[in-house]
């Protein structure tokens, strides 16, 4: 059996939100309410869901950019959570975040060359200045950018061309985990492409493991061999890339998929998810989705479902699993 790099059991992060002149706590936030999952080696895993679900307040959760409330995280088998202050240090270098905007996450007053080598140098992974020189370029060839470009600032690079810097910042010390959030929505669709083959690559020769947050569900079709759903804060749905794409059990990842820009073959547009997303600080009772759910019960409302495996390793919180295909099935 193999080890999972990275384990996370029950995770939680909670906000109170205070009011008075004594800030008495009124209410609390469920940004992130009790999620676990498993990442293996060369092993992608998506998370999806509206914005506001919860998927950057998690993965900041995990990487303790923001310390969770509550549940245990593991990296390759140690306990992450309790770490700190040199023992964290060094754990860091395994885990690595890949930003969204390529645009803002690059220090405009840094070369390429000290951009890429901060890691480096935080971390003391080389003995002297050539070897820390060494591993930057040879970092900037492996992600297709010219050595040459070392001295030139973000601003000279064209947006792929900033990721691509980005993506050699996260992996020139060589980590176990690295995290991309949502990292080709800023990008053209030509340009998307050849990062997403970008990471591949490195998967494969380094037997990297990726945790991808995304809104586009066609790009984590591609990418992700496994995916989580997130809504409110909470998984509602978990499976193997390709089943969870091809049978959803939740009404709300099947109203995500719908929602995907797409023409019917009569030329009209396909259907999108109804309704607001509830605020977070008011949530409803009972299903946390039953409130824009088209299949909600009475019991939809009174009782919050469980996220139970129905087939295997395909999870799902819903009373009424499939029962969207089961409607279509009808004549």
């Amino acid at each position: 059996m193999r080890e999972p790099v990275l384990k996370v059991e029950h995770l939680k992060k909670y906000y109170p939100i205070r009011k008075g002149a004594f800030s008495r706590e009124k209410a609390v936030v469920r940004a992130c309410d009790d999620v676990s999952f498993e990442l293996y080696a060369g092993e992608t895993l998506g998370i999806v869901g509206e914005s506001g679900c919860g998927k950057t307040t998690t993965i900041q959760s995990v990487i303790r950019l923001i310390e969770p409330t509550d549940g245990r995280i593991w990296l390759n088998g140690q306990d992450f959570r309790t770490m700190k202050g040199e023992e964290l240090k060094r754990a860091r270098q395994k885990l690595k975040l890949i930003f969204q905007d390529p645009y803002s996450s690059l220090n405009p007053r840094m070369t390429v060359k000290e951009i890429v080598s901060e890691p480096l140098e935080i971390a003391g992974a080389c003995k002297d200045k050539a070897e820390r020189d060494r591993r930057v370029l040879e970092t900037m060839e492996q992600v297709g950018l010219d050595p040459s470009y070392q001295d030139r600032y973000p601003h000279e690079f064209s947006g792929g061309q900033r990721q691509r810097i980005g993506i050699a910042r996260a992996i020139v010390l060589r980590p176990d985990v690295v995290i991309c959030d949502e990292p080709v929505s800023a990008l053209d669709v030509s340009i998307q492409a050849k990062i997403i083959n970008l990471l591949r690559r490195f998967q494969r020769e380094r037997e990297l493991a990726y945790i991808f947050i995304s809104h586009d569900l066609g790009v984590v079709r591609h990418i992700a061999h496994r995916v989580l759903v997130m809504y409110l804060g909470c998984v509602v749905e978990e499976g193997e890339s390709r089943e969870l794409f091809a049978h959803p059990l939740h009404p709300y990842t099947r109203a995500l998929l719908d929602s995907v820009p797409r023409m019917d073959s009569d030329g009209r547009p396909a259907a999108a998810l109804q309704g607001d997303v509830p605020s977070p600080a008011d949530p409803p009772s009972g299903c946390l989705f039953h409130t824009r759910c088209p299949y909600a019960r009475e019991v939809c409302a009174k009782q919050a479902p469980e996220l139970r495996e129905l087939k295997s390793g395909h999870k799902c919180a819903c009373h009424f699993p499939g029962a969207h295909e089961k409607e279509e099935e009808q004549p």
